[in-house]
């Protein structure tokens, strides 16, 4: 069994993983000899993600995070994915045995620095040699990574990410939802603003359709970063999406060591009729997963927040 001590800084570091609309969609239950990770459905977002599809990836980040975080105290992680099947609530369970992996023990110390930047990224570009580490840790977590090189194909996303916004910022619906998941920095998720701010912009949000000036942004933001990529996989059932959250993460830390920040421009993912162009895009058998951008960037804000450890831990 495992002390509380190194259980707490596990999980702590787990729940620095990415999730849609900062939602932190996961739940951890310690065990005998290990962790079982569920998903927490009540912070599900049905009309963004009517198949909890980011969020099963959300908790596949999570779930790489507990590897490396095992991985850090000196203890090997054998993963048992979807151990009830499909559709159930605990989508893997983490035992303690084997090894450490001491290739992922050097991504302990990038997890608390790694963040999501929306801004434009510089001008450098991203290296080869960065690029291929990239591929290759995908590629070790079950999934793949096609960077979208030519202008052609660049534009052609840009065009898809602004069909996205457009789309989605016409439905009232999902409006609502955006809406819902403004919160406060004290409120420990979300998409955090001001205080003072929320209830105005919460009200713009959810009367106005903004969708001409986002997507005219978004679809700058894709057009002029220096890698823009499709994550993918071959599949697109709940252990694919598992596995590329996985993936994502591990590039995402990766990057964080090589000086690169991402974010996201999942639109043409998101609105499911504009997903085979973005696979077309992409030039893989498979599924789009995630439409990932990646430069270099000073980082100059702090992280979004976190819940506490407490608030994410059952019996």
């Amino acid at each position: 069994m495992t002390d509380d001590a190194k259980l707490h800084r596990m999980i702590a570091r787990a729940i620095r993983a990415p999730s849609s609309h900062n939602s932190q969609p996961w739940l951890f239950r310690p065990t005998d000899e290990g962790i079982d990770l569920l998903a927490d459905r009540t912070r599900a977002l049905p009309v963004t993600d009517p198949e909890d599809r980011e969020l099963t990836i959300s908790c596949g980040c999570a779930l790489f995070g507990l590897r490396v975080a095992a991985a850090a105290e000196g203890l090997g992680a054998a993963i048992s994915p979807l151990p009830d099947g499909p559709g159930e609530e605990r989508l893997a369970h983490l035992a303690f045995n084997g090894p450490a992996e001491p290739d992922l023990r050097d991504l302990a110390s990038v997890i608390d620095m790694r963040q999501t930047w929306r801004k434009a990224f510089t001008d450098q570009a991203v290296d080869t040699d960065s690029l291929t580490t990239l591929q290759a840790a995908t590629a070790r977590e079950g999934a793949w990574l096609a960077p979208l090189e030519t202008e052609e194909t660049r534009e052609a996303a840009a065009k898809l990410v602004a069909e996205g916004d457009a789309a989605q910022w016409a439905d009232p619906r999902w409006r609502r939802e955006l809406a819902q998941w403004m919160h406060p920095r004290r409120a420990g998720d979300g998409l955090t603003l001001p205080g003072l701010a929320i209830p105005i912009a919460r009200m713009v949000v959810r009367r106005f359709d903004l969708g001409d000036g986002v997507a005219a942004r978004d679809s700058d933001l894709a057009d002029h970063s220096p890698l823009l990529a499709v994550l993918g996989s071959e599949g697109d059932s709940p252990a694919d999406w598992l596995a590329t959250g996985q993936a994502l993460h591990h590039l995402l830390l990766l990057g964080v060591k090589a000086g690169l920040a991402a974010s996201y421009l999942n639109q043409p993912i998101e609105v499911i009729h504009l997903r085979p162009r973005l696979q077309a895009l992409a030039g893989k058998t498979g599924y789009p997963q995630i439409l990932l951008r990646m430069g270099h960037a000073a980082m100059d804000h702090a992280p979004s927040p976190r819940r506490p450890v407490d608030d994410v831990v059952i019996d």
